[in-house]
């Protein structure tokens, strides 16, 4: 899929020429595909050509990258280029979600502004379990786990929901992921079988039957402001079937679960002390892991009102649609004001005589 908005040939020409790049170039990254991608991982072009859209309507002249595991490649790219900034959209390399944090451990070597959370934040994050930790430690309410070489206390028997450690858009996270275990034992024995399938680290976390909250947080000068809450309404669904936003319930939109997990906005009064909750655990999360520029923490609260993280996104996706968005909108902000707000909190700065007008 081409770039919406692109660099003009002769723009590209010159930067590449070694004049000193363009003064207000903007290179969009995002993960090279293979032939092969799912519809998941394809979406980050979606994004590209968002963000592109917007920055163009910012004033910005765009030029659009790959970036794969060839890290050689794309420093020499950059340094032909000199762009202003580099708006991060990578995901993931080598088909890993686990090395999300390469490319900005990159850009920070180079000196190159980028947008969104620093390399330390994207490593922590990528490691839910090491997240959960963190969250625990800092007295941040976060489900019981169990996973190898780290266990929270759990009560048997119980219910569980078993995840990728590492990978995010619900990879693997269907029905049957919702587990009941009789104790321990039985639970590391469907933990590894689920492993087995999935092809990757998981870990298994204790259910939380309720309701689910995303909070989207976008970068300001006074601070990360929350933008409006919402919930997926599993009203819906069944009886006996698990209340959770699976990979069908994202990806396939001729599924049931697509269908019936719309997100709502609009609450009744009585939410309001739960709504205050979550913005400020949104805020006190987003803080301890060193997210910049945008986020979202995803929040379950059940049937007594307890609200609980589950985990913390630190570049969650930017297509029309999607939460942030979604959450941009019900704010009253068009999706340019938000990028320009996003480059405002990018990593070492976009320099302040280039910033686009408010």
């Amino acid at each position: 899929m081409d770039a919406l908005v692109q660099a003009p040939p002769e723009v590209a020409s010159q930067s590449l020429s070694g004049n000193g790049g363009d003064a207000r170039l903007a290179v969009v990254v995002h993960n090279a595909l293979g032939p092969n991608a799912t519809i998941d991982e394809a979406d980050v072009l979606d994004q590209a050509e968002e963000v592109e859209t917007a920055l163009s309507a910012l004033g910005y002249r765009v030029l659009r990258l790959t970036c794969d595991l060839d890290l050689e490649k794309h420093r020499a790219e950059l340094v032909s280029l000199k762009p202003l900034f580099v708006f991060n959209l990578v995901e993931a390399l080598g088909g890993s979600d686990r090395l999300i944090s390469v490319a900005p451990l990159l850009y920070e070597s180079m000196g190159l502004p980028y947008t969104g959370s620093p390399a330390s934040a994207l490593l922590i994050t990528s490691d839910k379990v090491a997240t959960k930790r963190l969250l625990q430690e800092a007295g941040l309410p976060t489900p019981g786990w169990l996973a190898e070489g780290s266990q929270s206390r759990l009560s048997f028997p119980g219910r569980y929901i078993l995840k990728c450690t590492s990978e995010h858009a619900s990879f693997g996270m269907h029905d049957d992921a919702v587990i009941q275990a009789r104790d321990e034992d039985e639970l590391i024995l469907a933990l590894n079988r689920h492993q087995e399938r999935v092809g990757r680290p998981c870990f298994a976390e204790a259910f939380v039957d309720g309701r689910e909250f995303n909070l989207s947080v976008l970068g300001s000068p006074e601070g990360p402001q929350v933008l409006p809450a919402s919930e997926i309404d599993f009203s819906s669904y069944p009886h006996g079937k698990p209340r959770i936003v699976g990979y069908e319930a994202k990806w396939d939109e001729n599924s049931y679960e697509f269908g019936h997990t719309p997100r709502v906005f609009d609450f009744p009064a009585a939410d309001r002390k739960l709504l205050s909750q979550l913005e400020s655990l949104a805020v006190r999360t987003y803080k301890l892991l060193g997210m910049r520029g945008y986020g979202r923490v995803d929040f379950r609260v059940n049937a007594q009102g307890q609200p609980w993280v589950l985990e913390a996104n630190c570049n969650p996706c930017l297509t029309s649609g999607c939460g942030f968005q979604a959450a941009v909108d019900k704010a009253g902000m068009r999706f340019d004001e938000a990028v320009a707000r996003i480059l405002a909190d990018a990593n070492n700065r976009v320099q302040p005589q280039t910033k686009p007008a408010p």
